[in-house]
């Protein structure tokens, strides 16, 4: 092993143990994305590009389609990363049978809820940032407004200027649907913040997660006879990024996983009302109607495909979204709406490899003893399997690679080289390989 190999990239170990733990566990870290990115190189820096026209107050909406464990869920990761560096809000959820788009029993309020608590920032990168982006806004406008008038803080008139600067911020929202409720509760924020009044501060908080039941609560407790419901809360969304942006942020990105779960939908006309709120949301961000606001949606080829359950099913859609003439195989569009990923190379999972053996020997405080040799021989051990072509994502891959440091960590006296190619190691992959069903394929990396 060279000496470039010899050495170790310096990561924390908050950091590197998550990562470690996280691909061990079969799901995508939350940090440390830079350290293990390899590839989508072009996928990455197309959706930056979306980024910057968001930014300048445009939109964008983009579908990520990958098989099982082609990288979708890592790539909404490792945007979600960039993107928060560059002073975006990012609220993210996963699809599932309790949360859809669309729904009679709260499915799609629940979608909502879990956006709004996943919402996150540069300094709040775990999510539960809302309080602190509201608290950050006023706190900025009395900073500024300090600044501009030479005032002291305790004066009646700073307060004036302040809530001037308060109101100017609102009243930019009020056109938009629900822009007047939406800036009454805001205004209900400030003048709590302003007082010390956490229990209504708490109970804005409450309204804005779409926590609030039936609107006779909302009204006793906050004056405002509206609630977020299954039907609006996408215009809700959208006056949250036309909020952000006026609170000092770049706009707000949207990552939502797992289209799969409406692709499962067993009802075609609940099926069909899902697909709708797609295209609703699809719709205003080509037509000017949504500002500051990027959505981007993963799915498997499947559930976007199908005409009978995928997206395609809904014309509309499919009209919008299907592929033009002039596309071939290798060669990828990356200005069209739909991006497909494919999986990583043969060559990029030795990388990948390179990285984690890294990452793993600073974890653990050891000189690294897996070569590149080593390395190159593992993955030729997993793509060698039976199927492997068609089946083995990198989930599996690097779960038993992580498995296999481990082992090494924990064994000094094994020869490594001579471990990868025995029987040992041939019954440890074949064990983990047959445990993998559809169901737990969706766990991608």
């Amino acid at each position: 092993m060279n000496e470039s190999k010899n050495r170790q990239v310096k990561i924390p170990k908050r950091i590197a143990s998550a990562v470690i733990n996280s691909l061990k566990g079969g799901v995508v870290p939350r940090i440390g994305l830079p350290y293990i990115t390899v590839g989508r190189k072009a996928e990455i820096d197309a959706l930056l590009h979306d980024v910057e026209i968001i930014a300048d107050g445009g939109a964008s909406f983009r579908f990520i389609v990958g098989k099982y464990g082609s990288g979708k869920s890592f790539l909404l990761q490792t945007i979600r990363s960039h993107v928060m560096d560059k002073n975006f809000v990012v609220v993210d959820a996963d699809l599932s049978p309790e949360r859809r788009l669309q729904g009679t029993k709260g499915q799609g309020l629940a979608t909502y809820k879990e956006l709004i608590r996943n919402m996150s920032t540069k300094t709040r990168p775990d999510g539960g940032a809302l309080t602190l982006i509201l608290d950050r806004w006023i706190s900025g406008i009395q900073t500024e407004t300090a600044a501009e008038t030479g005032l002291s803080t305790d004066s009646p008139i700073f307060s004036k200027a302040v809530e001037k600067k308060i109101f100017e911020v609102i009243n930019t929202l009020s056109e938009m649907v629900h822009g007047f409720d939406f800036a009454k509760l805001l205004t209900v924020y400030y003048r709590s913040y302003i007082i010390g009044d956490d229990e209504s501060k708490a109970k804005v908080i409450k309204w804005f997660r779409g926590e609030y039941s039936t609107k006779t609560e909302a009204k006793n407790d906050l004056g405002v006879n509206i609630i977020i419901t299954d039907d609006d809360w996408y215009e809700y969304i959208k006056l949250f990024a036309m909020f952000l942006k006026r609170a000092g942020y770049s706009g707000l990105l949207i990552l939502i996983d797992e289209l799969v779960n409406i692709y499962k939908i067993p009802n075609a006309i609940t099926r069909q009302y899902n697909y709708e709120k797609i295209l609703t949301m699809y719709n205003d961000t080509l037509q000017g109607k949504a500002k500051y606001l990027g959505i981007i949606m993963g799915g498997t080829p499947q559930c976007i495909e199908d005409s009978r359950r995928g997206v395609y099913s809904y014309e509309a859609l499919r009209s919008r979204l299907a592929e033009g003439h002039f596309g071939r195989e290798g060669i990828k569009d990356m200005l069209a709406p739909v991006i497909r990923l494919a999986p990583l190379t043969y060559e990029e999972m030795i990388v990948l490899t390179e990285k984690l053996a890294d990452i793993h020997a600073e974890l653990f405080g050891y000189q690294r003893r897996i070569t590149e040799t080593d390395s190159v021989n593992f993955i030729k051990l997993e793509f060698g399997r039976i199927g492997a072509e068609s089946h083995i994502t990198p989930r599996e891959v690097i779960r038993d690679f992580i498995e296999l440091l481990d082992i090494a960590f924990q064994n000094p006296q094994i020869n490594i080289s001579e471990f990868i190619v025995s029987d040992s190691m041939t019954s440890i992959i074949s064990k983990s390989s047959g445990n993998v069903d559809d169901e737990f394929a969706e766990f991608e990396i």
